[in-house]
């Protein structure tokens, strides 16, 4: 993109830092989030923090909308992407990238985790902003751009279609290809492909070694087991049955979960924290590990393998957060697993042997996650289809 308007902020050294920043926002799949080029910050990381919570308005701790910033009060719509050219230990990768999470109500900047939505965006900011003059890999009219995320330590490749001009490609994100859900209409299909994604965190595909763990739960005067798969792909994930939820909150299988009620939201957050423990994480850290419940879907979705309630930063998702579904996608494929428990009781009770992909409803829709395994076990990939739309280019106060 052209930015001669703001060539005068980029002459300041990294030890005067621009007010405002160059920035882009950006819609990746059912996030939005802003997107700034690495060399508009300070060489200084510890700076970086104060500058991430003026972008978003946090901490907004009486009123949590964040509304002095560019957050929208939920932990969707409180994110950063800082991208910028691969470093010589990267080299063979095409863009580098650090995700923030930004808190709330807090003023936790978390680091520890990556954002599968904004990740489906990193190629297209790079293209456009010159990062990436000219992906090696093209198929026709699309491109791949082949990046590396610094949280988690793994490759993402992003696939998408593209024009090409006289300044080279240009992402082309408005064709009549895809359509997610939580997002209305339809755009240009972006393929989302993460690396080798087990172990992104923990270094294993499953922590402890168990495909489920069990810890205790003290409610009331009683003392209740409940089980836990711990799964890390692309981003840790504590899975939970429903059922078990519902038995230790004592209420009827067939009663809703109130996902917003404090009681509740201790509960599922203490289960968390545990999880993050066994899996030797800060359970502290609210971003990581995400907490998913798992239950069977209805007899009214015969083509849906599970049903998933997703927290994210200590909030119900309206959807579900992609690194989480790509973890369920790959989880559904471990033997063992409590996701692979009821994606192998759905199919068999519909005779759906054979399928490739996890059809994983959620609040706001469906989600397709593929998966392919190496023989010795280890995850090759995991696959999902995003879109995305640009939003807004200028500059951001902080």
């Amino acid at each position: 993109m052209n930015r001669l308007l703001f060539t005068n902020l980029r002459r300041y050294s990294t030890t005067v830092v621009c007010n405002p920043i160059p920035a882009t926002f950006l819609r990746g799949g059912t996030s939005k989030g802003i997107f700034i080029k690495r060399s508009d910050l300070p060489d200084d990381r510890s700076q970086w923090d104060h500058i991430f919570r003026g972008i978003m308005g946090s901490p907004d701790k009486e009123y949590g909308r964040q509304l002095n910033g560019m957050g929208g009060g939920v932990s969707s719509l409180s994110k950063i992407c800082v991208v910028g050219p691969p470093s010589d230990a990267h080299a063979s990768v095409d863009v580098e990238y650090t995700f923030v999470q930004v808190g709330i109500r807090d003023s936790d900047i978390d680091y520890s985790g990556n954002c599968g939505n904004l990740s489906s965006m990193i190629g297209v900011f790079a293209l456009d902003e010159g990062i990436c003059a000219l992906p090696k890999l093209f198929a026709g009219s699309t491109a791949t751009v082949r990046s590396f995320n610094t949280n988690t330590g793994k490759h993402i490749n992003t696939t998408f279609p593209v024009t090409a001009g006289e300044n080279g490609y240009t992402p082309v994100l408005e064709l009549d290809q895809a359509s997610i859900a939580g997002v209305p209409g339809r755009a240009s299909q972006i393929t989302l492909d993460f690396v080798s994604p087990g172990g992104a965190r923990t270094g294993k595909l499953l922590p402890t070694g168990n495909a489920v763990d069990e810890v205790q739960v003290e409610t009331g005067d009683k003392s209740l087991p409940i089980r836990m798969s711990l799964v890390d792909a692309t981003n840790p994930t504590v899975f939970v049955f429903s059922a078990d939820l519902h038995h230790i909150l004592a209420l009827p299988e067939t009663s809703p979960i109130d996902f917003a009620s404090p009681p509740v939201l201790k509960m599922l957050e203490f289960i968390r924290q545990q999880g993050a423990k066994l899996m030797c994480l800060d359970p502290s850290a609210q971003a990581q590990p995400k907490i998913a419940i798992l239950r069977p879907p209805l007899p009214s979705d015969p083509d849906v393998d599970v049903f998933v309630h997703a927290l994210s930063m200590g909030v119900l998702h309206k959807a579900v957060p992609m690194t989480v579904g790509l973890c369920l996608g790959v989880a559904a494929d471990v033997k063992g697993t409590l996701p692979w428990q009821i994606v192998q009781h759905s199919r068999a009770s519909r005779g759906g042997g054979g399928v490739k992909l996890v059809k994983i409803r959620h609040p706001s829709g469906i989600v397709d996650v593929g998966a392919e395994f190496e023989e010795n076990g280890e995850v090759k990939n995991a696959k999902v289809v995003r879109t995305g739309r640009r939003l807004m280019e200028g500059v951001v106060w902080w």
